[in-house]
């Protein structure tokens, strides 16, 4: 039986209005990216808020975005990641997130541009994070910040390359990091071979543009049955052993639901501790397009919570 497509009607009644306004997007067409592209781009504006003190900082082929707590600081610290499908999207567009973190979580945040699918494939987009991340360490006493206090994060394909990050640190050896906050994740190209996903055309990010954004990344067909390359798609990795403590949040009308919670599972599979959110009614993105809805506020305060918890954050 063919599922049915997703209606506006399948979501939670709060976050309705707000996405009734978002359009429905073929990605895969090269004027659509440049189009969202320029738009992100005049969008753009320099973040301000009265307990952040922020600054941008060139790094090789991307650059970073720093927002420090001007008082109240923790000494905790959180790299994060920016989503975009792996085609679209710069650190800009989670201003609003990192600005409060660092007013309201006392964290000094760094945020990682990096280098965008399909014009750069794999592995730009992850050495451009793993740039980011050595850079962190190398300021974190400059910055007043805990190297053991550093947590990794990001949202949908900015949560797969935060997966994807921990498990090349994890490889790699050096200092590792405290947690990582995966926020409806982008982990596994295999989802995008599922028919019955495509025939539902998720709310903002359906499997079609899912499609193009892996094969555009790894720069072949996705799916295939042979094993990806190091670091590129989280979801292979045969062995989730020695990574760090993980929270990972996301919408049940969410097309990675699936992936997600098999992920999760293999996590506390391999021994490492893992919390696993599942917000009711609710589609990618929701926590970005609605966050003042009730559903948005519950998503936030366990991710907080979690961070606080780990970083050692009073309350």
């Amino acid at each position: 039986m063919t599922p049915e497509k997703m209606q506006l009607t399948d979501i939670d009644p709060e976050l309705q209005g707000a996405f009734s306004k978002m359009p429905n997007l073929r990605l895969d067409r090269a004027w659509v990216r440049w189009l969202v592209r320029c738009v992100m781009r005049l969008q753009r504006k320099t973040p301000k808020h009265p307990q952040v003190e922020f600054s941008k900082q060139a790094l090789g082929a991307a650059d970073i975005r720093v927002y420090k707590p001007k008082s109240g600081g923790t000494g905790a610290g959180l790299l994060w990641i920016h989503g975009g499908g792996m085609i679209m999207g710069d650190a800009s567009m989670n201003d609003a997130d990192c600005l409060r973190y660092a007013a309201e979580l006392g964290l000094t945040v760094v945020s990682a541009n990096y280098r965008l699918a399909p014009e750069h494939t794999y592995p730009a987009a992850i050495d451009d994070c793993f740039g980011a991340w050595e850079w962190f360490l190398e300021s974190a006493d400059r910055l007043g910040v805990d190297p053991a206090r550093i947590a990794i994060a990001g949202q949908s394909a900015g949560g797969g390359l935060a997966a994807a990050l921990c498990q090349r640190i994890a490889d790699t050896g050096g200092h590792q990091p405290a947690a990582q906050l995966l926020i409806y994740p982008m982990l596994d190209d295999r989802t995008a071979t599922r028919e019955d996903l495509t025939a539902i055309e998720h709310i903002l990010w359906n499997n079609s543009n899912n499609r193009y954004g892996w094969s555009a990344y790894l720069g072949r067909e996705a799916g295939l049955e042979d094993l990806a390359p190091d670091w590129a798609v989280p979801g292979r990795r045969e062995s989730l052993a020695g990574l760090p403590p993980a929270w990972v949040g996301v919408g049940d009308k969410d097309l990675f639901l699936d992936e997600d919670r098999v992920y999760t599972q293999r996590l506390r599979e391999a021994g490492v501790p893992c919390e696993f959110l599942v917000a009711p009614l609710a589609p990618h993105g929701f926590d970005g397009v609605a966050p003042t809805a009730a559903v948005s506020r519950d998503f936030m305060k366990s991710s907080d919570a979690f961070l606080k918890r780990i970083l050692g954050i009073a309350e």
